[in-house]
């Protein structure tokens, strides 16, 4: 789970008594949790997993207790990293005359889908920077995705999505359509493991291959 993290953690005064008990930490606030219409996720000995909504926020809380007294709270309110670094022409250029290909990212898609989003524009625009930069440059625009679905959707999908960013940038950057050709390679060469959320976002990129 990934968003904004905050750990807490109560040790109790050397001379409380009576301390509280593993249970009656745990119980306390698995009502509290509930009266606010969360739910259970996970129990066990010493430790509860909860999920709560609140303000259209989707909150986690790992609650773990001893029966010493101590006890700690994990809190996560979900939310989706920020893209903050993007395509940049430069970059781009020196990596295609380098290797023959460069990812890019920064080219959003909801899932399933290959309308482009708003937020894709900088990406693009760089992307149609490297190619008014370079006339002579023609190139393969290769949609990837994670694995997630079935082998034939996702080629489908990544076609459709290197169609998409081919179609926005002759129809809205003005680059010459016989310079570019789409593809789509689903699932067939990730650059991170699919086993975790982090690797399958590396993995649904659009790359630049140089023809």
């Amino acid at each position: 789970m990934e968003g904004q993290l905050w750990k807490i953690n109560y040790y109790p005064n050397a001379d409380l008594k009576p301390k509280p008990s593993e249970i009656q930490i745990m119980r306390n606030f698995e009502n509290a949790v509930q009266k606010q219409g969360g739910t259970v996720v996970f129990q066990d000995k010493g430790k509860s997993t909860f999920k709560l909504t609140k303000d259209s926020k989707e909150i986690w809380i790992e609650l773990w207790a001893e029966f010493t007294g101590k006890y700690g709270l994990l809190i996560v309110q979900k939310d989706a990293m920020t893209q903050d670094i993007v395509a940049n022409a430069e970059v781009l250029s020196s990596d295609i005359n380098k290797t023959g290909h460069v990812a890019v990212y920064g080219i959003y898609f909801d899932t399933g889908k290959s309308t482009i989003k708003p937020e894709s524009a900088q990406a693009i625009g760089e992307i149609a920077k490297l190619l008014k930069t370079d006339a002579a440059l023609k190139v393969y625009v290769v949609g990837h995705t994670d694995n997630v679905g079935n082998m034939e959707s996702n080629i489908k999908l990544s076609k459709n999505r290197a169609e998409a960013v081919i179609q926005e940038l002759v129809q809205n950057h003005g680059i010459a359509p016989v310079r570019l050709h789409g593809y789509g390679c689903g699932l067939f060469a990730p650059v991170a493991s699919n086993d975790a959320e982090e690797g399958r976002a590396k993995n649904r990129r659009v790359e630049l291959v140089k023809q």
